[in-house]
């Protein structure tokens, strides 16, 4: 895709996003649910597949334009991205990285209209971050799979139609050896999926635990193929750091829109006869958001043009999702400070992204966990035991 077409899409979803999204924020955060009306134009803009090649009905972006178009998604309430974040994302790249040619036919197209919505599960009660300790199973019978097991967090599970589901196939290997992927359709005999998760913020977008019980799949759910058996972690590595490019810039938008809410407020709100911009204590705490965004907006840019050029898929993602998952936290309690204590109201923006952004320092690899891929990429065999 040329600039100039690129130009065009993500005006189009900055218009959307700021005159359709934006004025439902709250009713989308008091309803826990995006109206089917927004719903409806995602599909219709085609962002249930903006990362999905053009051969497969995507858009075909490549992750330096994605992080443009994701900027403007982070500008309003990231319940809205997740609608179609594991299409283009963790489970869409799922396939990209990994299926045969007749798994990408079959699945990739659906995903990109929106009339499929695919959901990653990976995450266990005792198996987050570190996969090597998944207990979830599958054995071979025969010519067929018997998968067994539970996830937890999985988002989008209420409303996915397939789940990529990760599995250990081989207990006898160590570590995160021997763990397969599998394609499991949702209406599969023996998958259940438990009420959604009563979750701190980010309300419209759903999780769930999921539940595989004897769960028979024929031996082409494995993604990949027979050469897809114990190559999951592989699959899911590529997926994740991805992914973490995606979240990075997901907060440096909504980074965005918490330094234009504190600047609006800053220039109306009035203390002692004179707007608190005046006072240089505020100045301050504009001046570090403002900076922190702008430090985000270009580490993000470096780190998906060394992903794009094959040069560095492992340390910069960390590094960016590490940095602007703090960052647009530490963006939040300053815009919050700012608003005094109008930021600690409900029906305020400012306070439901406060809330919302607290889980970017959780998911798709907590901080902690992005600081030891970046020292043990930087350090090498010396900083491994």
């Amino acid at each position: 895709m040329d600039n100039a077409d690129l130009a065009e899409i993500v005006a189009a979803v900055r218009t959307f996003v700021r005159d359709d999204v934006v004025p439902r924020e709250e009713e989308i955060d008091a309803t826990d649910a995006v109206p089917e009306s927004l719903v409806a134009g995602c599909k219709d803009m085609g962002l249930y597949g903006f990362t999905i090649p053009v051969e497969y009905g995507g858009l075909g972006l490549s992750v330096a334009q994605e992080i443009e178009l994701v900027f403007e998604l982070g500008w309003t309430t990231p319940a809205l991205r997740s609608l179609f974040g594991t299409n283009n994302g963790i489970a869409g790249h799922v396939l990209l990285e990994g299926a045969t040619d007749e798994q990408k036919k079959e699945w990739l197209p659906r995903l990109a209209s929106g009339e499929v919505t695919a959901s990653f599960a990976l995450t266990e009660a005792d198996a987050g971050s570190d996969p090597s300790s998944l207990t979830t199973g599958a054995r071979r019978d025969g010519n067929r799979w018997v998968l067994n097991g539970a996830k937890r967090y999985i988002t989008n599970a209420p409303v996915a139609d397939v789940f990529m589901v990760f599995a250990r196939t081989d207990p006898d290997a160590p570590g995160n050896r021997g763990i397969t992927a599998f394609l499991v359709p949702s209406d599969t005999p023996g998958v259940s999926v438990g009420p959604a998760d009563r979750k701190m913020g980010q309300f419209g977008a759903h999780t769930a635990d999921v539940h595989f019980d004897d769960v028979v799949l024929p031996r082409d759910a494995v993604v990949g193929g027979e050469d897809g058996v114990n190559n999951g972690f592989r699959i899911a590595a590529q997926c994740l750091a991805h992914g973490r490019v995606h979240i990075a810039a997901l907060c440096v938008g909504m980074a965005g829109r918490l330094v234009a809410e504190s600047v609006e407020f800053a220039q109306s709100r009035r203390a002692g006869g004179a707007p608190i911009a005046r006072f240089q204590l505020v100045q301050g705490l504009v001046a570090d958001s403002v900076t922190d965004h702008y430090a985000g907006r270009a580490l993000v840019r470096e780190v998906a043009a060394a992903y794009d050029a094959g040069t560095d898929k492992i340390t910069g993602p960390s590094a960016a999702k590490y940095f602007c998952s703090e960052m647009v936290n530490r963006v939040a309690d300053r815009a919050v400070q700012i608003h005094g204590g109008a930021g600690y109201m409900r029906g305020v923006a400012v306070e439901r992204f406060y809330r919302d952004a607290r889980l970017f320092r959780i998911y798709e690899g907590t901080s902690q966990i992005q600081q030891v891929i970046i020292a043990r990429q930087t350090l090498g065999p010396a900083a491994r035991g």
